[in-house]
């Protein structure tokens, strides 16, 4: 947290002082005012300085795309954001040339990168948010292929009358294999294991 403690001759001359030496405006800042200061008599005699103290307001979600920004380029994938805020949810859409890098096998690099950037944004945000990272529309792709899944595996355990383990996923996606399944009443669905293991079974109603 980026603070300062500053003297003026006013209120006002030590509040510009301090947003001076912190590099920021008022609207991005807290002001606490420590001392309104004194006249003295003459201005001179007695007189008191003004002293305030200056916190800088960090915004959670501009710390998120800089943090997206700086490991995109450290990865040779430089990007451009567009953030879209939905309530808590905020969903980062990222594009660039060599967006492919970001986004791994399986969304595997793209997981990762959504797991440490809501981390970050949580680190400073006075509300938990929940962070979604897209790229080339992957996140519909990948709900549709999950989709199909749940039930071509639905069918192999009917089919062999045994449980079917999944894959390890993040929560959203187990969520996606829970409600494509939750209609169909000769299978069960729950999760098992602790994440980052933590995975989906589908079981069929004896």
């Amino acid at each position: 947290m980026k603070q300062v403690t500053a003297t003026g001759q006013t209120v006002e001359e030590a509040v510009e002082s301090a947003l001076a030496q912190l590099n920021t405006t008022k609207d991005r800042a807290d002001v606490a005012i420590i001392d309104e200061g004194k006249k003295g008599i003459f201005g001179i005699f007695g007189s008191r300085p003004a002293v305030v103290k200056v916190t800088v307001i960090i915004d959670p979600i501009e710390e998120a795309k800089k943090f997206l920004l700086q490991v995109s380029e450290q990865m040779g994938a430089p990007i451009s954001i567009e953030i879209k805020r939905d309530g808590k949810q905020v969903l980062f859409v990222m594009t660039g040339e060599k967006i492919a890098l970001l986004i791994g096998k399986r969304g595997q690099t793209l997981n990762s990168l959504q797991y440490l950037t809501q981390l970050v944004i949580n680190r400073t945000s006075n509300q938990y948010l929940t962070v979604i990272l897209d790229a080339e529309d992957y996140r519909n792709r990948r709900n549709e292929t999950l989709i199909q899944l749940a039930h071509r595996l639905a069918l192999k355990a009917l089919k062999t009358g045994r449980d079917v383990a999944l894959e390890p996923m993040p929560s959203y996606e187990r969520k996606v294999i829970h409600t494509a399944l939750s209609d169909n009443k000769r299978v069960k669905t729950f999760s098992d294991g602790s994440d980052p293991h933590r995975h989906i079974v589908i079981t069929p109603v004896k």
